[in-house]
């Protein structure tokens, strides 16, 4: 367990990413709420996207039939992808919420997190949202999701308290976060400035980095995991998993929660099994020559 960003709410390190809960069965969908909260694994982080909405449905359709109680979890929405374009409106905001809380059966929010920037944010607008959520008691504490630093600090120089969380990619595939720290000065590829510092920024400010996606190598080319393009990746974390015993999701993941930012990872398995073997991420603590040699095998290099 460890705080969320400057706030007082403990969360698990290792968090549900509920994008894929639409495609569950009702008795799936229990098994894999069930599974995760019996690991640990209390923090469930949705959208309103994630299937149109139905797997925030899904979710409180299992909450609801295991008969878990409310202050037992810990849930996180996001709002502001629209079909087309993304929209940080007062009104969106507003209604997004109002909408994400009868989809999920709750009267309130752990956490409401932007969901990417928008390029016409009118941060008076966002802040009078915030205002107004917190004043109702339908949203704890916000955040933002793949912003950068400066656009967090444009944000937060409106707002009455701090954001708490920046959900950023980042997978030993997908490093540009920590690059650019190891090659300052440097005039390879690696020392470019891509996301202005954003993690460094996080850290100075206690707001909590949540790592999605951490099998992806991007997008467009899919997860790392036997990808022919990362050979050396695979063999050097199926070499440390034998080692520890554990599956190699789960070294995947301790990579990620080894870095001292206490970066916590949002995983998304809809399988039990799978999400059990992530969990032991936890148990296990890796060396500093294993922490590199994860990144020097996905193809990093050092200065």
């Amino acid at each position: 367990m460890q705080k969320l960003g400057t706030t007082e709410l403990e969360v698990s390190r290792i968090a549900l990413g509920c994008m894929r809960m639409a495609s569950l069965e009702a008795s799936a969908a229990q098994a894999v709420v069930k599974t995760a909260l019996e690991k640990g694994i209390t923090f469930f982080d949705h959208a309103d996207i994630y299937g149109g909405g139905e797997s925030e449905l899904r979710f409180a359709a299992a909450v609801n039939e295991l008969g878990i109680r409310r202050e037992d979890y810990i849930l996180q929405s996001k709002c502001g992808i629209r079909k087309g374009y993304f929209d940080f409106s007062k009104e969106h905001i507003l209604t997004s919420v109002d909408e994400i809380l009868k989809r999920l059966r709750t009267d309130y929010l752990d956490v409401l997190v932007l969901h990417r920037p928008d390029a016409l944010m009118e941060p008076e607008e966002v802040a009078e949202a915030f205002t107004q959520l917190k004043q109702a008691g339908k949203v704890r504490h916000f955040g933002v999701s793949n912003q950068n630093s400066y656009q967090m600090a444009l944000l937060q120089s409106y707002l009455d308290e701090p954001l708490v969380v920046n959900q950023l990619q980042f997978s030993p595939a997908h490093t540009p976060l920590i690059d650019m720290g190891l090659h300052v000065n440097m005039k390879e590829d690696g020392a470019t400035v891509r996301d202005g510092g954003v993690l460094d920024y996080c850290r100075l400010k206690g707001v909590t980095v949540q790592a999605w996606s951490p099998f992806l190598i991007d997008l467009q080319r899919g997860i790392f995991v036997d990808h022919p393009d990362y050979a050396n990746l695979n063999q050097t974390i199926e070499r440390l998993a034998a080692q520890y015993h554990v599956s190699r999701e789960a070294i995947v993941v301790a990579w990620i929660l080894r870095h001292p930012a206490k970066i916590q990872t949002i995983v998304g398995s809809m399988n039990p099994e799978r999400l059990t073997n992530i969990a032991a991420a936890e148990k296990v603590h890796l060396t500093r020559p294993e922490w590199y040699d994860i990144y020097t095998s996905a193809g990093n290099s050092l200065p």
